[in-house]
């Protein structure tokens, strides 16, 4: 069995970047059967090189989702660091939703890993709620949020915001309905 080394080289950082978000694209628009050396032409590597990193197809799937997750996940501490937390909020609800969007686009490739013994959901909601947490818990300290919110709830709402406005003739209500989600989670303030 090979092991990868704990820290990969500049250039094969950025090789394992490009395989995983031309994955993500692939395995959304051509479904769970898109050749491997598609995805390694779409992410600008040889086949080989596809392979040192993801030797099966269902680790290739598995840490494009994964990679997807990582994003989103790290996206709020990210934007606490750069707005108010109620607007870090909700810049947090669009990546959510593009988030749930990738997924979707995956979900065949996913379920074809998940059929194949792959776990690639195990941290999901730990690591979602762990986010959203961190997001309610900078608002309620700044007085903008609500402090009596469970950031689980609040991941329900938006995956429902998510599953109804799926259709591009729904995309436009989705704003609207993350607008009135975050306006929610400021009753009771004075924001």
């Amino acid at each position: 069995m090979t092991t990868q080394p704990s820290v990969l080289r500049a250039d094969a950082r950025r090789n394992r970047e490009r395989i995983l978000e031309a994955a993500v694209r692939a395995f959304a628009e051509k479904g769970a059967d898109v050749p491997i050396d598609t995805i390694a032409k779409a992410a600008g590597v040889g086949s080989a090189t596809l392979y040192r990193h993801f030797p099966t197809r269902e680790a290739l799937v598995e840490a494009a989702y994964r990679n997807e997750l990582a994003r989103v996940c790290d996206s709020a501490a990210e934007l606490l660091a750069e707005h108010p937390p109620d607007r870090a909020l909700r810049q947090w609800m669009d990546r959510f939703i593009d988030y749930l969007a990738a997924k979707e686009g995956m979900a065949d490739a996913l379920r074809a890993a998940v059929a194949s013994g792959a776990d690639p959901f195990a941290e999901t909601l730990d690591k979602l709620s762990a986010a959203i947490d961190s997001l309610l818990r900078a608002g309620a300290g700044a007085g903008l949020l609500r402090a009596d919110v469970d950031p689980f709830d609040v991941g329900l709402s938006l995956a429902g915001v998510a599953l109804i406005t799926s259709s591009p003739a729904q995309q436009e209500r989705s704003g609207r309905l993350l607008d009135l989600i975050l306006d929610g989670l400021r009753y009771g303030t004075d924001g």
